[in-house]
């Protein structure tokens, strides 16, 4: 492999980015000692220009330093005006040069302070070996096309930007090959299966194998499993861990790669011969997994430019860390009974910290944070690692917002969770009261909000109810039963927020998670004065939901969960009006399968003005509102839309 590598490994990303300030993320291969300057867009002299010497650049090897840039702009840079930034050396542009990086016409990449959020892009879920198509480049495409004025106000990535617990073969080749080459600190590890994160080299431990050293439990063993001695059983309970991300550089590195087309240029993947795997079934998986990769690797400029150009928002969600994270009391006991299954959370949450969580809200990480995580990256010993670890632990701030109009309210379903009191095995709720009464606060007395909620408040009903039916037998993690309403505590306080006369007229919920799109629009039963509901799904920009399965259950959700059922008795949600929005693309289905990032256009009141997709193909769709909506013979027999 070439020695010399690019200065820009991965970004530069345009982050938080209000009247007061603009963050930049970015990883380089050397110290970047150089200055953001910020351009009128037919101006060759910068009227804003702030060094990033005094940007945190975290050392994290020989090659590789992480960039978490905060330019104090207090008024200087104007709002809901077109402007352009470089970043220069000198008289020297260092991105000039990148491939692909501009939009064309462009001298520099041109962005808006955008003081109103009235047309964001969002969604969720990007796999990168998946079949389909990745819809942020799709966007990219589309914003080629288009004036700066008619790209988005935001971006906004409501959780799995990483697959931690399902990387394939050649992701996680790549992966070590850059850790080698980069040079990186090589973590240290407690030894209850490794050392080191040189330990996980491929030539240690080979491709596909981690399943057997991840770690196994019996801590929640029922009286019966223990009466009969079972087995232990895995601690992470995804299905597709053989190259699960275990040390902190393999959650940085993946980042980059999926972000970032520059690694990429470096490296070369073996074919599966040229790798000598033995195993038959593993050469064919290698080299199917290889070519759904290469096509993702294809879009990479795209997503890189796209991202440079949008203020760009995140929160994570379980794949971030690993499959049902947190989802039950019993998998969080399984946690705690290794050390090594709580370095990986930790890990996770720390590579999450590093290329997501610092740019949605600098303020949130004090000195002291930042100075705790700074000697753990410079210096990764047991000892720095768990002061980080009990750092991330006890961190609670994770949730932040947007001062845009209507205000944008991102929350942390993750991390502050309301647990069963009863059983072990039944979900979690997604907030604790403390987190629900903090989100009450944040959208009380405004006109309007959006709230971005990473698993859909309103959900589809008849996948709840087959969630609910698993869960009762005893298996919430088979069905990812991490839904609002799966835990009363955490159902009824929400629904009060609903309810409460201060809650904001117009209250729009961009979500993810389901690998699915759809559009609902809520009312309260019985009161005059309503808030103005409106929960948006959008998933995923890379991922889809299995068929035939997801027809069957959108049948089955409009047939059981009519109007007049009298199965709504049965739910958390009997008091809410739920109408759906049937998509414009000829489907009489209301559920969209296919990848895609959502289209919002709001007005100022926070009402939507148009709900769309853009799916990874270019395809725009269009849920129309419901007078618009051509009702079929079977719902005009029924009385109007289907609803709860």
């Amino acid at each position: 492999m070439p020695s010399s590598l690019p200065l820009f490994l991965a970004g530069p990303i345009l982050r938080r980015t209000t009247k007061n300030e603009i963050c930049l993320w970015a990883i380089t291969s050397e110290p970047l000692l150089a200055d953001f300057t910020v351009f009128h867009p037919d101006d060759d002299e910068p009227f804003f220009s702030q060094p990033f010497k005094d940007a945190h650049q975290l050392e994290l090897g020989n090659q590789c330093y992480a960039v978490l840039a905060e330019f104090k702009a207090e008024g200087a840079v104007p709002v809901d005006v077109p402007c352009s930034y470089d970043i220069l050396s000198g008289d020297k542009s260092l991105i000039e040069d990148l491939e692909q990086f501009l939009y064309p016409g462009e001298k520099r990449p041109t962005f808006t302070i955008s003081s109103k959020a009235t047309n964001i892009a969002h969604g969720s879920c990007r796999h990168p070996h998946h079949h389909c198509e990745d819809a942020l480049a799709a966007l990219d495409r589309k914003y080629a096309e288009l004036d700066v004025s008619q790209r988005a106000d935001m971006l906004i990535m409501s959780g799995d930007q990483i697959y931690a617990d399902d990387v394939c073969g050649p992701l996680m080749y790549a992966i070590r090959q850059s850790i080698a080459l980069l040079g990186l600190h090589d973590q240290a590890f407690d030894g209850e299966v490794i050392n080191h994160c040189s330990d996980l080299a491929t030539h240690n431990t080979p491709l596909y194998s981690r399943a057997s050293i991840l770690p196994k439990t019996q801590v929640n063993h029922g009286f019966i499993k223990r009466f009969f001695k079972a087995a232990p059983e895995p601690v992470f309970s995804s299905r597709t861990v053989d190259n699960h991300l275990i040390s902190f550089n393999e959650f940085v590195v993946m980042y980059m790669l999926v972000w970032s087309p520059a690694l990429w240029q470096v490296l070369a993947l073996p074919s599966a011969l040229e790798l000598d795997l033995t195993d038959a079934k593993l050469r064919t998986r290698w080299d199917a997994e290889s070519e759904g990769l290469k096509r993702f690797c294809a879009t990479l400029p795209h997503v890189r430019r796209l991202m440079a150009h949008i203020p760009t928002y995140m929160i994570f969600d379980d794949h971030d860390i690993t499959d049902d994270f947190n989802l039950t009391v019993g998998w969080e006991k399984g946690i705690s009974s290794s050390t090594l299954a709580q370095a990986v959370i930790n890990n996770g949450m720390l590579g999450y910290f590093l290329c997501q969580g610092w740019g949605n809200d600098p303020a949130a990480f004090d000195d002291k944070f930042m100075d705790i995580v700074g000697r753990f990256v410079s210096h990764p010993d047991l000892e720095n690692f768990s002061h980080v670890s009990q750092l991330l632990q006890h961190f609670e701030q994770w949730h932040y917002t947007v001062p845009t109009t209507p205000k944008v309210v991102v929350i942390d379903t993750r991390t502050r969770r309301w647990r069963s009191e009863s059983s072990d095995n039944k979900p979690s709720g997604l907030m604790d009261w403390e987190s629900l009464m903090d989100f009450q606060q944040d959208v009380f007395n405004n006109e309007g909000v959006v709230v971005v909620s990473p698993a859909p408040m309103f959900g589809v009903k008849f996948i709840e109810t087959l969630q609910r039916i698993v869960t009762f037998f005893g298996h919430p993690l088979a069905t990812d039963s991490e839904n609002w309403m799966a835990h009363p505590g955490s159902a009824n306080a929400l629904l009060n927020i609903f309810k409460h006369p201060k809650t904001p007229k117009n209250f729009v919920i961009l979500s993810g998670d389901v690998h699915y799109s759809f559009a609902y629009d809520i009312r309260l039963r019985f009161r005059k004065g309503s808030p103005r509901i409106w929960q948006i799904t959008c998933s995923g920009f890379r991922n889809q939901f299995p068929e035939p399965f997801l027809s069957v259950f959108e049948w089955f959700d409009r047939k059981l969960f009519w109007p007049e059922s009298p199965l709504n008795v049965f739910t958390r949600r009997k008091r809410m009006r739920i109408e759906r929005r049937r998509p414009d693309n000829g489907s009489k289905q209301y559920l969209v399968n296919a990848s895609a990032v959502g289209e919002v256009r709001l007005n100022l009141d926070g009402s939507p003005a148009a709900i769309g997709l853009l799916t990874g193909h270019g395809e725009q769709v269009t849920f129309l509102p419901i007078e618009n909506t051509p009702h079929t013979q079977e719902e005009t027999s029924l009385g109007s839309l289907p609803q709860d």
